[in-house]
Parts: C-alpha cells; structure tokens; sequence
C-alpha cells in the first residue's frame, strides 16, 4: 500500500467512530444541561432561604415591637393626663417627652410606622372597629374616633387601630328628627 492511501484511510473516520463521537457529543450537551439546571436550583433555593430568613427575622422583630407598643401608648396616655399638672410636674413632662419622642424615632429608624385613621375610611386590614357611632356628618364607614394607634412595619400591619366608626341612622331615627 502506498503511503497516500494509508494517509486516507487514517483521515476518513469510520462509521462506528462517527456514531461513538455523536454519543459523546450528545451526552455531554445532556451533562452540560444537567449541571446548568443544577446550578439554577441552587441559586433559587439559596435566594428562597435568604428571603425566608428575613421575613422570620422580621417576623421576630415585629412580635417584639408589638409587646413594646402597649407601654408606650400608656405613657403617652400618662403624659396627656398631666396636661393640667403644677409647674414641677410639667418641668418633669419635658423630659419624660423627649424620651418617648427618642422610643418613636427607635420604632421610626425600625420602619415602624403609625397609622392615620381619623378621617379615613375603615379599612379591615388596618382598623378594628371596637364601637360604632350614627351620625350624618360623617359618610358611612368613616373613622371618627382612635382609641389606640395602628402601626404597621413595612407593608405589613402589626397591630390595627382601634377605632370608633360612622354607620347611617336608622330610618326611625331620621323620621323622628
């Protein structure tokens, strides 16, 4: 034999190579695509975990944040009490005002937020309605007193407002006016 036709018979592959270097190529694609959708599910369950740990740590914050808030509604109650107090006494309101002014800006730089809700409409998710009031100068459904202050943390609301609101008078009440 000669050597040009050593040199083509070395060149042309032969049909059981080709199909064993398709398999190869093949299985590597499925390898590739395997260790890419791996990597994808890693990088969901990791940024899963990282979202689920800051919702449980703001989930603790704000159940703490809860406890605080009865005591600083009662001193803030103490405080308006002592609106007709002596001299001495409102000498010590200063102080004890600028300390709950630090406790709201603690709950502020938190991203706690007090709700408004005289004047708003009753909204459910915002607002426990522990007391209506017939009235015609309010449209129905209207908050027209707080009795203790809502708060929400974010978007999520940590304690509803308890309010007084407005329903329509009964129609004997208006035939009677």
């Amino acid at each position: 034999m000669s050597q040009e036709s050593q040199e083509i018979d070395q060149e042309v592959p032969v049909p059981e190579e080709k199909d064993e270097l398709t398999k190869l190529k093949e299985e590597l694609s499925e390898s590739k695509d395997k260790y890419f959708r791996a990597l994808a599910e890693a990088e969901n369950m990791r940024k899963r975990l990282q979202k689920e740990k800051v919702e449980s740590q703001s989930y603790a914050i704000g159940s703490v944040i809860l406890d605080f808030l009865q005591p600083l509604d009662h001193f803030e109650q103490a405080l308006q009490a002592s609106q007709g107090a002596s001299d001495e006494v409102k000498k010590w309101v200063v102080g004890f005002q600028m300390i709950l002014n630090q406790c709201k800006q603690v709950l502020f730089d938190n991203g706690v937020v007090a709700l408004e809700s005289v004047g708003q409409q009753f909204d459910p998710h915002m607002h426990e309605a522990i007391e209506t009031e017939e009235t015609t100068t309010q449209a129905e459904g209207t908050v027209i007193q707080e009795f203790s202050r809502g708060y929400k943390m974010g978007s999520r609301v940590i304690r509803p407002a308890k309010v007084k609101v407005a329903i329509a008078p009964t129609s004997s009440e208006q035939e009677s006016k």
